[in-house]
């Protein structure tokens, strides 16, 4: 049987620590996050991450490590195993509360609460067994454990507790924990502001953070109950916001050192993970997609990009690199902060920032999410926090030197530059009409001149590292966005044909004329040579003969090179 028959499986949206031990799945070692939470010491920690950087897989592992009844061969084989006298300390010896509040997305007030009800009921029924069964409970404290569990009777596995129990809830849980095990409670919520985002986006903002200040109030500030706290999210919520009053939970933020490797992947995890699979020739792509982000001191990956691209590819190893990150989201951040172009931001810094350079700015950690797009500067500040944008070397106090990681997000950056674009020119018929007309006329000059104006409508493409392909991808869609608006034409794009994939052609099938697009970045400012050579791309590759076979008799090939906002355009015809 050979190594890939019997490799590990994928942890493809697996976020349960003990189901990936347990049923042969790959796991990336970060138990040494024990090790640092502890010696580092705070009693209320609060991780900032951006989604699907293994936030949750983590709460998973710090459930499963602490809690009472631990399976401690779980363990065996990983890092913390090791820290001996850690282990003996802490494993396997607390009470652990371990709610997620990312399914807490209601839309309006109420709906949210029956969520969060859920969410902590049965949580709390977890523990029925034992303190059902606790005769040292006083019938107020079995009273009070019962309000936690209770279901409404209209309802099928509806709760029924109150607001104010609800915001109780944990401390209650804690106390009546603490006082069956006689050891202080551990409590983990994981995408603690999930609820806030939700609740904003809604219009229902106030009530949800009363609700959740009350909760963290009695459960993190006045709990003697406490242990340890941790929380993971998106973003560092303003203690005015959501806790107010609580003595210095600890931060971990992407400006933080400290467990700066326990989340993503590093570059050696990500070089073991493609050895394992036999992937190690893929090596470079997929840091240039996926990796990219600084945490700390530290450069990591996607973790649930790289994981979705070796799926992939251990499927069809001829895999294309795609977006995985990018549609767990809307990317709401991304559109409004482009739509802000004029207004703050300028198409300046944008440019600068899809050609791979930097910007600075100043980083505003503490956030609220009803002022977000308040400002520009918290804008920039939201991108950094969520992932679209990184810091490219050790910052000066909050002053950050922000670049967009790698090709996965510059991706998302240039598709939705490229969509504001197409609904800029759909709105002008007159100039798209005018554009395809030199076209189909064969008129290279007014072609060029009419693509410089639209060149000017939008964002260019400045002459550093990127590479060129990617410069050639831009323009290629800003064509695209143009042509394709035109009735009456079958446009079609990266087709095969003859020996290869043209950029674009077009077929006007009752004149009879198809038309045959090459694109190329004009390195240098090298405008003719990259005209010729696009048509000697079309040509050597026969990219036209599929219009041919279509029954098309007049072929107008055009070899176009853009630089910046200037651009030149060749024809060559054929009848």
């Amino acid at each position: 049987m050979t190594r890939l028959e019997i490799r590990k499986k994928l942890p493809i949206g697996i976020e349960n620590f003990e189901e990936i031990r347990t049923e042969g799945f790959y796991y990336v070692d970060k138990t040494t996050m024990i090790r640092d939470l502890m010696h580092s010491w705070g009693k209320v920690n609060l991780f900032t991450r951006p989604r699907r950087f293994g936030k949750s897989l983590n709460m998973s592992m710090l459930k499963t490590f602490f809690e009472i009844g631990c399976d401690k061969t779980l363990f065996d084989g990983l890092a913390i195993a090791e820290e001996t006298g850690l282990c003996e300390t802490y494993m396997g010896k607390f009470p652990v509360i371990s709610i997620s509040l990312k399914s807490v997305s209601g839309v309006d007030y109420n709906s949210a609460c029956s969520m969060m009800r859920s969410v902590i009921g049965n949580e709390a029924r977890r523990f029925e067994t034992v303190l059902m069964g606790d005769e040292t409970f006083t019938e107020t404290e079995t009273g009070l454990y019962k309000q936690l569990i209770a279901l409404d009777p209209s309802g099928q596995n509806i709760f029924s507790m109150s607001d104010s129990t609800m915001k109780e809830s944990l401390k209650t849980l804690s106390t009546l924990l603490h006082k069956h095990y006689g050891k202080k409670v551990i409590i983990l919520i994981d995408e603690y502001d999930v609820p806030l985002a939700k609740a904003n986006d809604k219009g229902y903002y106030a009530d949800m953070v009363d609700l959740i200040r009350g909760m963290f109030d009695q459960a993190l500030k006045t709990n003697e109950s406490l242990y340890l706290a941790v929380l993971t999210g998106c973003l560092r919520v303003s203690k005015e916001s959501i806790f107010t009053g609580l003595n210095n939970p600890k931060m971990y933020t992407l400006l933080d050192a400290n467990c700066d490797e326990q989340f993503g992947f590093t570059d050696d995890e990500v070089r073991q993970m493609l050895d394992y699979y036999a992937l190690t020739d893929y090596y470079d792509v997929t840091k240039e997609w996926y990796d990219g982000y600084k945490i700390g001191r530290a450069s990591v990956y996607n973790p649930w990009d790289v994981i979705n691209w070796c799926d992939q590819l251990l499927t069809n190893p001829n895999k294309s690199p795609k977006s995985y990150w990018a549609n767990t989201s809307g990317n709401d951040e991304v559109r409004k902060f482009i739509r802000r172009m004029g207004n703050g931001v300028t198409k300046a810094q944008i440019e600068r920032l899809i050609s791979g350079e930097t910007v600075q700015k100043k980083i505003v950690e503490q956030l609220t999410y009803n002022s977000l797009y308040d400002s520009v500067e918290n804008m920039w500040s939201l991108l950094y926090a969520t992932g679209y944008l990184t810091q490219s070397e050790t910052p000066v106090g909050d002053v950050v030197q922000l670049t967009i990681p790698n090709e996965e997000v510059r991706g998302i950056f240039t598709s939705f530059i490229l969509d504001l674009f197409e609904e800029d020119v759909a709105g002008d018929g007159a100039a798209v009409t005018e554009f395809c007309g030199a076209l189909k006329a064969g008129d290279p000059a007014d072609v060029e001149r009419l693509l410089a104006e639209f060149m000017r409508r939008t964002i260019s493409i400045r002459d550093t590292a990127v590479r060129k392909e990617v410069k050639e991808n831009f323009y290629h869609g800003m064509l695209l966005g143009i042509i394709g608006l035109k009735s009456g034409w079958d446009v079609d794009s990266n087709r095969e044909s003859g020996e290869g994939y043209y950029d674009i052609s077009a077929e006007i099938e009752d004149e009879g004329i198809g038309i045959i697009i090459e694109v190329k970045y004009a390195e240098n400012e090298c405008f003719e040579e990259e005209c010729q050579k696009a048509l000697d791309q079309i040509n050597q590759n026969g990219y036209a003969d599929e219009l041919k076979k279509d029954g098309m008799w007049k072929i107008l090939k055009y070899g176009i090179a853009c630089y910046k906002k200037r651009c030149k355009v060749v024809l060559q015809r054929e009848d």
